[in-house]
């Protein structure tokens, strides 16, 4: 069965006059569905459109790039300097600082967004999307009772889809405020407060010295080695300086020069509770997809006893918390600064892309983001902004080789039927 045949065939089977189906509503795209409004999926529908590839956006929020309009706390930047974090065809504004401001970061998606003319369909979540092999399309359903059929899915629902809360003996006892950095907006609501952080990423740093700045007292589980670097050292960004040394000198030396100056710059962190990992910052993102922390100031209140450091958690009781090294401690609140995760394995039936244990693509980086039949993956590299880029740069690219020779059959077919004669 060729294209054509195909695509009226799908039409055919989902047209409820025809089929005597009455279910859901039926919606033929003739191009990429693209799953997630975020900065992963914006990005590759710009590139498809730069390839005259048009596209349909799904949406399960209300709101482009959702996480960080309704999930992101108020005092949060661009960790990376803005040129590292730009999306494909469009750079920020000249008058952006270095590290945009999460308002500015968000006017910056908008204005993608309304250049590029992408109108996601909003509140349309997909609760599963598979390939019909007998048909040669997918079946995206959504919980509208919509069903989209197509020829290729982008899935852009990102590595933070969902919070990750880890379960923790004597939660329902605690009795005061726990909540995840999901949820957290500013400080000022713990003025006062003991606050108990729970992980030491860029997050709960971050957390930590928002509370201090509101006047709470604010403490730290740390339950790993973790690497603390400047955010800018010699100069430059350190991100930036890692790109350039990494051009010249292989991994390992470049991760020894970023300790070596961190070292000078910051002291021996581990003096404070901070052990670093055995593996270098860069090896380490490399292999585990773990990010160092940027210090933006923390680390000078750890020193000052401004933030305390804490093991892991044994138990909760009410408004006490009971620690692995023995020690029972009061407080105000819990804030689990304790990431997210993908949450493809709950919607995308298919097993040969995507891990079921991560719902992340099984293939590593820089070859994660394509799959059979169709199926593309942007947004999963665990390198941020940077990384989506490249992926939807690849995956346009790929389609429109798809499109343009289905279109050339396409012509070829009907150019063998009979013209009608004047």
């Amino acid at each position: 069965m060729d294209y054509c045949e195909r695509e009226q065939e799908g039409k055919r089977l989902h047209d409820p006059l025809i089929s005597g189906k009455k279910a859901e509503r039926c919606v033929w795209v003739p191009g990429p569905v693209i799953v997630g409004a975020g900065p992963s999926g914006l990005a590759a529908a710009a590139c498809l459109k730069e390839k005259g590839v048009a596209s349909v956006i799904l949406e399960r929020s209300n709101c482009i790039a959702s996480l960080w309009q309704l999930n992101t706390y108020d005092r949060l930047r661009l960790h990376l300097p803005k040129q590292f974090c730009e999306l494909p065809l469009m750079g920020f504004p000249s008058n952006f600082p270095t590290y945009p401001t999460k308002q500015q970061f968000i006017r910056y998606l908008e204005s993608y967004a309304e250049h590029f003319a992408i109108q996601p369909r909003f509140n349309e979540a997909v609760k599963e999307a598979e390939f019909d092999s007998s048909l040669g399309f997918w079946r995206v359903k959504t919980t509208t009772a919509t069903e989209f059929v197509c020829r290729w899915v982008i899935v852009a629902t990102g590595e933070n889809a969902e919070a990750v809360v880890p379960e923790i003996e004597g939660t329902g006892e605690f009795g005061g405020t726990i909540k995840h950095t999901s949820l957290y907006k500013s400080g000022g609501e713990f003025k006062g407060k003991k606050v108990l952080v729970v992980g030491c990423g860029n997050s709960g740093m971050e957390v930590c010295l928002d509370l201090c700045n509101h006047n709470a007292t604010p403490s730290l589980v740390v339950r790993d080695t973790v690497h603390i670097l400047p955010r800018e050292m010699l100069g430059k960004s350190t991100f930036g300086l890692s790109m350039w040394l990494l051009k010249w000198l292989p991994i390992q030396l470049v991760d020894r020069l970023l300790l070596i100056v961190s070292w000078l710059m910051l002291g021996n962190t581990s003096r404070f509770g901070l052990d670093r990992p055995p593996l270098g910052p860069l090896q380490l993102k490399n292999l585990s997809g773990k990010t160092p922390v940027l210090d933006v100031g923390t680390l000078a209140k750890i020193k000052s006893g401004d933030i305390m450091i804490r093991p892991g958690i044994k138990r909760l009781r009410r408004h006490t918390v009971e620690f692995v090294d023995g020690r029972i401690e009061n407080f105000d609140a819990i804030i689990f600064a304790t990431g997210y995760k993908s949450n493809v394995p709950y919607w995308l039936k298919e097993g040969d892309m995507f891990s079921k244990e991560d719902g992340y693509p099984k293939r590593p980086f820089p070859n994660g983001w394509k799959g059979e039949n169709g199926l593309y993956a942007v947004g999963f590299t665990k390198r941020g902004l940077l990384g989506a880029s490249m992926d939807a740069k690849n995956i346009a690219e790929d389609i429109e080789r798809c499109w343009k020779a289905e279109a050339k059959h396409s012509t070829f077919s009907l150019s063998l039927l009979p013209q009608s004669v004047s």
